[in-house]
């Protein structure tokens, strides 16, 4: 298992990702808990791309969203399903990308220092159980680069929840 996440922060956003994607696989593989391999995600989000001034994770308990492991300031606790942009990835089952977070209708001021967002459904036997959150400082920061791979990072995240209790 590496402990160490290394990316040249020369390379190109498309090209991180491609270099990050196998760090997680093998930061996360053989450890069976599920907080730890969340929270090793959050870190090696945050630290390895440009922007992402805000990671973490929301876990659906009936009809909220709980926050989970996260790297960033302090945030909202619970997101009611449908609300926010958070809410809405998990009853619409789909990623979300916020270029402005002030021209989404109802999105939820965790932070004003957030300007866009990204959020990707996380599922478990078919259920949304979850979402990744992404918040920048910075408008129109995630594009489809960020949401193809990200839902990839989600999908191993599903994975990793569908083979736990």
């Amino acid at each position: 298992m590496s402990e160490e996440i290394i990316i040249d922060k020369s390379l190109t956003k498309e090209q991180k990702y491609k270099t990050l994607i196998p760090q997680i696989k093998s930061l996360v593989e053989g450890e069976g808990s599920l907080i730890t391999n969340l929270a090793q995600i959050c870190g090696a989000l945050k630290y390895s791309m440009d922007g992402f001034f805000w990671v973490g994770f929301y876990l659906r308990e009936g009809d909220e969203l709980i926050l989970g492991p996260f790297q960033g300031p302090v945030a909202c606790s619970r997101i009611k399903i449908p609300n926010g942009v958070c809410g809405a990835s998990a009853q619409r089952r789909q990623t979300i990308i916020v270029p402005d977070v002030n021209q989404f209708p109802g999105h939820i001021a965790c932070s004003s220092l957030s300007k866009s967002e990204i959020v990707t459904p996380i599922f478990k036997s078919g259920e949304v159980v979850g979402v990744l959150d992404i918040d920048s400082d910075s408008y129109n920061n995630f594009d489809q680069s960020d949401k193809l791979y990200l839902e990839e990072i989600s999908a191993i995240v599903s994975q990793l929840m569908n083979s736990s209790p």
